[in-house]
């Protein structure tokens, strides 16, 4: 059974930097793009940015284009966020996800069929 597991969030002040963690078990991490996405309070959930499965490529959402990265490494099946330049419209919480199709790059998130549990993200002015 495939599992994602979050880890990384808190409570920062605006302009600070967190990296969030997702730690995936069950099936071969390295065969799938994987993704992050949000949601806030009283919001749908949406797109941040997501990754290929070999790195080659990724998508981001413009409102976070130029403040945070997206990596993973396969070698210990881990996704990363590296968050910078934080602001109050970035309070949410953090969701990994990953499709069922392997070798299969997407960033909508009706493609994602697994997803871990969030990780709270506060930021306050």
């Amino acid at each position: 059974q495939v599992q994602l597991v979050e880890s990384g969030g808190g409570l920062v002040q605006t302009g600070d930097s967190l990296r969030l963690s997702c730690a995936a078990s069950g099936r071969t991490f390295s065969r799938y793009t994987m993704g992050w996405f949000r949601q806030a309070p009283g919001k749908e959930r949406e797109f941040v940015a997501a990754i290929s499965w070999a790195a080659g490529g990724a998508g981001y959402a413009d409102s976070v284009k130029g403040r945070f990265t997206i990596s993973r490494d396969n070698a210990k099946n881990t996704l990363y966020l590296q968050m910078n330049s934080l602001n109050s419209e970035d309070t949410a919480v953090y969701y990994c996800a990953a499709p069922q199709k392997e070798f299969f790059f997407t960033i909508q998130s009706y493609d994602y069929t697994v997803w871990g549990q969030g990780t709270q993200v506060t930021v306050s002015s």
